[in-house]
């Protein structure tokens, strides 16, 4: 049973199909790593299920529901939770304001979105609570431009936590991130993962982030889906040995 799944998902770029038919099922509590070597069409295939890229062949399924020919934003209210390699941000406001707006959306006030933030306690009690767990608390009232890259990394976790998806799509979550900054993002992953109420798809290159956090791992190259199964097996198989690793198993 899947939460989400693409079936023969194709996009063609002139002559180049940078994704070709791939078919795969994400289950409920599950986390998924895709891997594959540079230009392999991993980041293609992340914006062609939260809704970035419109599909030249197949279907994304969400549930029982085809969202094929919706927007982004329409996947994002229903349920796909989409983090970007590269942060996205409300830069000029407050770290606190770009939470809250998002705790905001989530409970359905969205038409009141720039009213009087006191009459709100409970939406901005639930901000520092985010704030909390990803340790932004300090920094609740820097405008997010002001934030070092990585804090910015932080903040668009924290953003995402605060809507509540039920399906959680990070690009590459410690990309630019120093040795020291990428553990709070990991372990907040890892939270996710351990309630085991939602679905964790991550593109990932560090072999270590992989092991650690997935159940699975779907392998692409060249476009195409060449592995799929648990991690010990799939890192162990020679199409990965040679596809994603350069070498013969």
């Amino acid at each position: 049973m899947s939460v989400l799944r693409s079936e023969q998902l194709t996009i063609r770029f002139g002559g180049h199909a940078a994704v070709h038919q791939v078919t795969c099922a994400f289950a409920p509590g599950t986390v998924t790593a895709i891997v594959g070597p540079n230009g392999a069409g991993k980041t293609t295939y992340f914006n062609l299920l939260s809704g970035q890229l419109r599909a030249t062949e197949g279907r994304v399924l969400f549930g029982d529901e085809d969202l094929t020919a919706l927007p982004a934003s329409t996947r994002a209210r229903r349920g796909l939770g989409r983090a970007f390699q590269l942060t996205n941000l409300f830069p000029r406001l407050t770290v606190h304001e770009n939470v809250r707006l998002a705790v905001q959306a989530r409970r359905g006030a969205g038409h009141d979105l720039w009213s009087v933030w006191s009459s709100h306690r409970e939406l901005a009690g639930r901000a520092d609570e985010i704030l909390e767990r990803v340790a932004l608390s300090a920094k609740r009232d820097l405008t997010a431009a002001a934030l070092p890259h990585g804090d910015q990394r932080k903040l668009e976790v924290a953003i995402l936590i605060a809507l509540e998806p039920k399906v959680f799509m990070f690009d590459e979550p410690t990309a630019g991130m120093s040795v020291d900054e990428a553990p709070v993002i990991l372990s907040l992953i890892q939270q996710i993962r351990d309630a085991r109420d939602s679905t964790v798809i991550l593109v990932e290159h560090k072999l270590d982030v992989v092991r650690s956090l997935a159940d699975r791992i779907v392998v692409l190259h060249q476009g195409e889906l060449v592995a799929d199964g648990l991690p010990a097996d799939v890192m162990a198989s020679r199409i990965v040995q040679e596809a994603y690793l350069g070498t013969a198993a």
